[in-house]
């Protein structure tokens, strides 16, 4: 009696506190998802990743502290965390005190995941925050050929 279930696959990696950080996070993504032919979507899991690291170094400062990217595989799914210093919680799952203006930089992301994502949100960590979003699997039937 085998449960034949896949383990979750992870990947964290520290990024640099920059604007580099963000074509380094989209890679890992990218990558990991590819390793394990998962069937989550890629664009959206790049998309996503790269307005959440976005996010994280525009909003915290530099410190000792890194921000982190965790990804992590399911067979139900993809789940992408970004751990950053700072403990206030991002505009993500605050109710809208006013529309962010889509045209504004920075007011589109947290808006864009909120809208591609299964699920997101943040939790408080010991040094800061984490935050998340999940893709689901796409049934193999579904993909396109």
């Amino acid at each position: 009696m085998h449960d034949h279930s896949p383990a979750p696959a992870s990947w964290r990696i520290a990024l640099p506190h920059s604007a580099a950080a963000v074509p380094v996070a989209r890679a890992l993504v990218r990558n990991a998802l590819a390793e394990l032919d998962h069937t989550a979507d890629g664009d959206t899991a790049e998309l996503l990743t790269a307005e959440l690291v976005a996010n994280a170094v525009e909003h915290t400062s530099v410190g000792r502290t890194p921000i982190e990217l965790v990804v992590e595989l399911r067979p139900t799914g993809c789940q992408v965390e970004v751990h950053d210093p700072d403990p206030s919680p991002p505009d993500l799952t605050r109710p809208d005190v006013e529309p962010p203006d889509p045209w504004r930089e920075g007011g589109r992301g947290l808006l864009l995941i909120r809208a591609l994502s299964s699920s997101c949100g943040h939790r408080s960590t010991g040094a800061g925050k984490a935050v998340w979003f999940r893709l689901p699997a796409v049934p193999a039937q579904r993909r396109p050929r």
